[in-house]
């Protein structure tokens, strides 16, 4: 389903809930409650009282999770491995209050999904930057762990710039910059909501890693686009390549001389794929792509949206020594 919106008004609600620190004590707590309490716990506190209205409980017939109120105008972000195949579904927010929804888009290779609720849902959260994040930070999680609605847990940022291999062979893809919390997460808080203390969410938590370790895709330009995209075309268009690297450092006498001290080194090319086809070749160190530095796969993911499909991409390799300039034409990525 693709719903039609203005892109705009919808975009420019996502910030505009208050900031929980510029209010006062949560409802019931008088001056001597607010007193006792430690500076941590009034921030947990004032992010949850802020937060937990805008954050769902999702149930579809396979299965649920959770979901984030993101426009003001009933659009919810989720996983997309919490849809998984639904085109509809049911949430419930906090307060009790039901709705049916509509599946707007789905992006397998981000884990992202965003819905529609039909009637009554609450206002939107406020969105962040989770480029802004530090490691131990205060952090804070929303969502519906074993179908709980509004349960909150509070942790750190434990680090960042985590990498989560999604997709099979053919469409092997890297979800970016994953942050990874201490803060509880368990099965049913995919698609909720990771807060900074001043209560934006920078983060959709998406994975149980292990004991004590919690994954969130963390928001920022890149996802804000596919949301953006998701919103306005129900899908996201990716081109498709067909090469597999991994980082490795440039010789010291071409990091001299181009300022560049790390490329992607080319391990594998598919068989009849775009790399093969413009003369790629395994062991090819790659430098840039459309004259933008590469060094490593997210670097060469940024560049493959549907605007590369069908144009024609310079790629610089470093081959034997030698600077090496070929042109490739990515093709659209279809398929799982």
């Amino acid at each position: 389903m693709v719903v039609v919106v203005d892109d705009e008004a919808a975009l420019s609600s996502w910030d505009e809930t208050p900031n929980p620190a510029e209010s006062g004590p949560p409802p019931g707590f008088g001056p001597a409650d607010a007193a006792a309490l430690d500076a941590y716990s009034r921030t947990v506190i004032a992010v949850a009282a802020s937060v937990t209205p805008h954050v769902a409980s999702v149930q579809t017939r396979r299965g649920g999770g959770s979901a984030v109120v993101f426009t003001g105008d009933g659009f919810l972000l989720t996983n997309a491995h919490v849809i998984g195949e639904a085109s509809k579904g049911t949430v419930v927010f906090a307060d009790g209050l039901e709705s049916s929804f509509d599946v707007v888009g789905v992006d397998p290779l981000s884990d992202l999904a965003v819905l529609r609720a039909r009637s009554g849902a609450p206002a939107a959260v406020r969105l962040g930057d989770a480029d802004t994040l530090v490691v131990g930070q205060l952090v804070v999680a929303v969502g519906s762990p074993l179908g709980l609605a509004g349960s909150v847990t509070a942790g750190v940022v434990s680090a960042l710039g985590r990498s989560v291999p999604v997709g099979n062979r053919r469409t092997a893809r890297v979800i970016e910059d994953v942050i990874q919390t201490d803060a509880a997460l368990n099965p049913g808080n995919s698609g909720g909501a990771l807060a900074d203390s001043a209560g934006r969410v920078v983060g959709i938590n998406t994975a149980v890693a292990g004991i004590g370790l919690g994954l969130a895709i963390p928001i920022n330009v890149t996802t804000r686009r596919i949301i953006s995209t998701l919103l306005t075309e129900g899908r996201v268009r990716r081109a498709y390549l067909g090469v597999v690297g991994v980082p490795a450092p440039l010789p010291t006498a071409v990091a001299t001389r181009t300022g560049q001290d790390a490329g992607l080194r080319i391990v594998e090319v598919v068989h009849g794929g775009p790399a093969e086809r413009a003369g790629l070749r395994r062991g090819d160190l790659v430098l840039s792509i459309a004259r933008t530095e590469i060094r490593d796969a997210q670097g060469i993911q940024r560049q493959l949206f549907a605007d590369a499909i069908g144009r024609t991409l310079p790629v610089t390799v470093l081959r034997n020594g030698a600077m090496v300039d070929v042109l490739a034409v990515p093709v659209e990525l279809t398929g799982d």
